[in-house]
């Protein structure tokens, strides 16, 4: 008895390490997004420059996503972990102390680095230390966790933004930093599976080059020009790197990224699925937040209140699924949360500067439903189907997609947004009076007009995976996979 009590006990604080650093990654990204006016406001600087505060963090991450596995073999998944919870809220610090808007990205970027290593070792470490029949409820609860930094974390970035000032959204990371890295001493157990490789220096480089040219390329094309001559070279020499990147993974004795398992066509769907949800994920965390704020002229509290509804009904749904995931075949979650996202996005792709905060909350509700019925079960479809050997290299590979993909999106619909922005504005001076049409009503019709293209080009994205959902098999929580550890580790029952 008391040792089943004790397991429970080893368990929930097992858990609660896992969780506490997953919410505080979450909160960096989600608070920020309400922040964007008011530092461009601060900082006297344009839209293009203040998303780095985003896009840099997360390229960061995702550049550092391919080598937490060699980190997490080599030195252990514990280590690499508290290192980067440690390391991240030493950067928050920093991010209080910044002077202008390119130290600002800067310490944003030093940010992701940290956080790239910490959330694929939290996923690692549910997939090799927890029994594969509590594995979804556990992989539930840590993107439950996540969840719901983005319901509290607009709300909460308003009110601090709005009482204090946009460092405060920074000092909060502080005491969820400090609870973490004491639980993470405690909880977790130190364990390693598999014998430490050399490291793969050129298979880093290229991944870090081909990360930045894509990213840069799709970030400054609506202000370079889809067919100038220098988008052209950038997108070319990108996509080649990427291919020498790929290529050698391929063929090294010890890749940074095991890209051979992309062989294994479960964990393959769930990835294409995975970065399908993550795109239009990320299209209604930018755009909605920005329409509230420059077209309705709302406050960062009354935006961050509007957006709270449908990030607690996203926050519950993930709940329910990962008590239901299990049971259920997880194909179905799949299937109805991306139609669920789809229709929501169609929804917001018909908004007006007059659209009520009640339909912008329940299409928003629609939406976030459905990623809440998508997310964990595809992750978990795909994490499953890995030996438990190869999980942290599945772990690096899904993360760095997903967070490739993120940048890859706010870049894109960011560009996107600007560009058709102004060519509505043009349209409307041609077709209207200009003398009767404002510079204002001008400026708020056209941005509004981009973000409902935006909003539509994300819906037939989402609507892509709907076919590829039906490739999913069904994952078995409880079939045994056997496994030789060089090293004894420890499961929590």
């Amino acid at each position: 008895m008391e040792t089943n009590e004790k397991s429970k006990l080893n368990y929930a604080l097992l858990m609660t390490a896992l969780v506490t650093g997953a919410f505080l990654m979450s909160l960096a990204s989600s608070t920020i997004n309400i922040a964007l006016p008011y530092l461009m406001s601060q900082f006297n600087t344009s839209l293009d420059m203040v998303k780095w505060t985003m896009t840099g963090f997360m390229l960061a991450t995702g550049i550092m996503a391919p080598i937490t596995c060699f980190f997490g073999e080599k030195f252990s998944y514990k280590r690499t972990y508290l290192i980067s919870i440690t390391g991240f809220t030493v950067c928050s610090l920093l991010c209080i102390a910044s002077w202008n808007v390119q130290s600002l990205i800067v310490f944003r970027i030093f940010q992701g680095i940290f956080n790239g290593f910490a959330v694929p070792s939290t996923m690692s470490i549910i997939y090799q230390v927890v029994p594969r029949e509590k594995q979804g409820f556990s992989i539930s609860l840590w993107s439950l966790s996540a969840m719901l930094a983005p319901a509290f974390g607009p709300t909460l970035s308003g009110w601090l933004i709005q009482v204090f000032n946009w460092k405060a959204i920074f000092l909060i990371n502080i005491p969820f930093g400090i609870v973490a890295i004491l639980l993470i001493i405690k909880a977790i157990p130190f364990y390693k599976l598999n014998p430490p490789v050399s490291f793969d220096l050129f298979g880093f480089t290229t991944c870090l080059a081909a990360s930045i040219l894509l990213l840069t390329t799709f970030s400054e094309a609506a202000k370079w020009g889809w067919t100038s001559l220098k988008t052209i070279i950038f997108m070319a020499v990108g996509l080649t790197v990427l291919s020498v990147f790929i290529i050698r993974e391929l063929k090294a004795k010890n890749p940074i990224l095991n890209l051979s398992i992309f062989k294994n066509k479960g964990f393959t769907v769930s990835v294409i699925i995975r970065s399908v949800i993550t795109m239009g994920l990320y299209a209604g965390s930018l755009l909605t937040p920005l329409f509230l704020q420059n077209a309705q002229h709302v406050s960062a509290l009354d935006a961050g209140l509007i957006l709270l509804p449908s990030s607690l009904v996203m926050a519950l749904s993930m709940l329910i699924v990962g008590k239901l995931c299990d049971r259920i075949d997880p194909r179905i979650f799949v299937i109805t949360g991306v139609i669920s996202m789809a229709v929501g996005s169609y929804f917001l792709s018909h908004l007006t500067v007059d659209s009520s905060h009640t339909y912008i909350v329940l299409c928003m509700m629609l939406r976030n439903i459905g990623i809440a019925l998508a997310t964990s079960p595809v992750t978990n479809i795909g994490m499953s189907s890995l030996d438990r050997k190869l999980v942290g290299n599945g772990s690096s590979v899904n993360n760095w997609v997903t967070q490739s993909i993120g940048c890859l999106s706010i870049g894109i619909f960011t560009s996107l947004l600007t560009f058709q922005a102004k060519q509505h504005a043009v349209d409307l001076v041609k077709t209207g009076d200009a003398l009767k049409l404002s510079k204002d009503f001008i400026s708020d019709k056209s941005f509004v007009m981009g973000i409902n293209d935006v909003y539509f080009i994300s819906m037939v994205i989402v609507l892509i995976a709907v076919p590829i959902c039906f490739l999913l098999k069904r994952s078995n929580p409880h079939k045994p996979k056997s496994v030789s550890v060089s090293t004894k580790v420890t499961t929590v029952e």
